[in-house]
């Protein structure tokens, strides 16, 4: 399983390479209190990465946070049985033909 997400995270870099390589255009970008000059390529994937950390944060703040602070409080799993299950599968019967 980790060679598997090791490929995937080599593919996912050398995508973002080679996209940062075919945009080399420089884009005057505005930010305000001041003004910045940067390759396109560059920009995009900067601009990816910090919507996927907020986006993050917004689900820990969301769900995860809450999810947390519901299970030290108990409410979540008292009521239910955490045991392993014992009960059997149902036997795969096939279709008439």
């Amino acid at each position: 399983m980790r060679v598997i997400k090791a490929l995937a995270a080599l593919c996912f870099i050398v995508i973002g390479v080679l996209f940062g390589a075919l945009n080399r255009e420089h884009v005057h970008v505005d930010l305000g209190i001041g003004a910045v000059d940067v390759r396109l390529g560059l920009l995009i994937l900067v601009v990816a990465l910090i919507a996927a950390f907020f986006g993050g944060l917004a689900v820990m703040a969301g769900v995860v946070w809450p999810m947390r602070r519901k299970l030290r409080s108990g409410s979540i799993g008292a009521s239910r049985n955490s045991g392993p299950v014992t009960g059997e599968m149902p036997a795969f019967k096939e279709p008439p033909r």
